[in-house]
Order: C-alpha cells, then structure tokens, then sequence
C-alpha cells in the first residue's frame, strides 16, 4: 500500500530537518523518531527519499547565508589552479580542504546506499548511536580545553589538507542514523586542533557537496516514490526546511563562539535512553 504523507507531516518533518541538520544531535535520527511518532514506515523507499530530499533545503539556507564566503573561497581555487602566485593565498588551501573533506562520506555513502537506507533505518540503531557518539563529543570538548588553555588552536588559516581528509573520514560515521554529521565533522576539528568556530564552519561548507548529492540522487532514484508520496508535500517540506535551517545556522555560530558542545551532549545520551526505553517498552517500534 502506498504510503500517505499529509501536508502537516511533512511540515513537521521540514521543521526537524531544518532545526537539527547542523546542531551536533542527528537530523537522520531525529527525523527517523519523527517519522516513527507520525506513523509512517520509516525504512519505506518513499519515506528514505523524501528524508534525503528535503535536506536540499537546508543546504540552500547554507548556499545563502555563507553566499560570500563560498563565493570568495571559490574564486580564490580559481586563481589558485590557474597561477602559482593564486596558490599562496589561504582561502585556496581552505577550498582544497573542503573538496578533499567532502569526497570519503560521498563514496562511502555511495557505496553502502542499500545499507545506509536498509538496515540502518532502525531506532535501536538510533538510540545506540546518539549515546556512544556523545562520548566523542565529551572527549573532543576535552581535547579543545586542553589546547585553549595553552593557546594550541588554529583558525580556518591554519587548517591543512590533512585535517580535511581526517575530518573528511570520520563524517563517514554519520552514514550511520544517530551520530550526526555535524557532530562528527565538528568533533575532529577540534581533536585536530582547530578552533569551535572554524570547525563548525568547516561542517558546514562540508555539508553542501554530500547533502546535495545525496538529496539529487533520491530524487532521481525515487521519482516515482516522491511522486506517490506528493510534490506540494515535497516542495512544502523543502521550503520549510530552508527557512528553519537558516535559523538554526545563525543560532549556532553564535552559541559555539562563546559555549562548549557539552549541553548537546546531555540532550542526546537523554534522548537515546529514552528512545531505547520507548522500544524496550513496546511504546514504539524499531522501524
């Protein structure tokens, strides 16, 4: 039977996806709650495609609200590929941090799609990883302290490719439901050294590529499932989507220039445990 997606659904999906997308607390795993409590099949073709979907919203908020850093960065790889003297500027190095950066979690996204929207799909592997995750985050804030108190840190000057391709490797557990791509992009930034603000730009510019490539792929995969489901939901979650995101990026450069992670890192072992005691409880269902 196919599945029925009603403009309130994907309302409140689009507010989900655009709220958490960038907070270190897994957009995947809180849509995936989400779609759980809207009773919709959570491993169901149409439902996996419209999750990758409507992140294409959060990455135009991303594409508008860093419109002239992207654009400077951009221009700056030009110059770079095209003169020596272009390859002495940072925001060229910065520009190969990003692309190299970008490149693990598509292939391993790639790669291990069938697993990623199959057996992934389930709450308990949620609860799981939002709870193990956090330890990363503890240990990364520790890291971060440590290297603040003797003036060990470096900003988006400083960043070299081999923080890109580190950071770029560990994004690939956020394949994973749960860990949350943000959390772990902006984790190894600061277990590599770098500042909280400049990792958590890096995991932004770092999204654009993975989201939208996976965001087009679903759409071009389930064409035919997204249409089942609904265009004006579709375009409704998208829109919504943009809009929260934009906020919530805003929200955030301003919280971690002057506050630590570790308040996320509560919410998310509170939240795993609950989830674990909702299936254990036979409240909710794992898929």
């Amino acid at each position: 039977m196919p599945v029925e997606l009603t403009y309130f659904q994907a309302v409140v999906l689009g507010v989900v996806e655009g709220l958490t997308e960038f907070l270190p607390i897994s957009s995947t795993g809180h849509l995936t709650i989400t779609e759980q409590l809207l009773g919709l099949p959570v491993d169901d073709p149409a439902v996996t495609a419209y999750t990758a979907i409507i992140q294409i919203g959060a990455i135009a908020a991303t594409f508008l609200y860093f419109a002239a850093k992207i654009a400077r960065l951009f221009l700056a790889w030009v110059r770079g590929l095209r003169s020596v003297q272009g390859r002495s500027d940072p925001d060229y190095r910065l520009a190969w941090v990003v692309i190299v950066g970008s490149l693990p979690v598509g292939i391993v996204g790639f790669l291990a799609r069938d697993l990623i929207s199959g057996a992934l799909r389930s709450l308990w592997v949620v609860s799981a990883a939002l709870i193990l995750w956090s330890g990363v985050i503890w240990y990364a804030e520790r890291r971060h302290d440590q290297l603040e108190a003797v003036g060990d840190q470096r900003d988006e000057h400083g960043v070299t490719l081999k923080d890109g391709l580190v950071i770029g490797l560990v994004q690939c557990f956020s394949l994973i439901p749960g860990v949350s791509r943000s959390g772990a992009t902006i984790s190894a930034g600061l277990i590599r050294g770098i500042d909280r603000v400049t990792a958590t730009e890096l995991s932004f510019f770092m999204a654009i590529p993975a989201l939208t490539a996976a965001g087009l792929f679903e759409a071009a995969r389930g064409t035919e499932a997204v249409i089942a489901l609904g265009v004006g939901q579709m375009a409704v979650g998208v829109v919504v989507a943009f809009v929260t995101a934009y906020a919530s990026i805003a929200w955030l450069l301003r919280f971690v220039a002057t506050n630590s992670l570790r308040p996320f890192i509560w919410y998310r072992v509170a939240l795993g445990l609950g989830v674990a005691v909702a299936l254990s409880a036979g409240w909710i269902t794992a898929t």
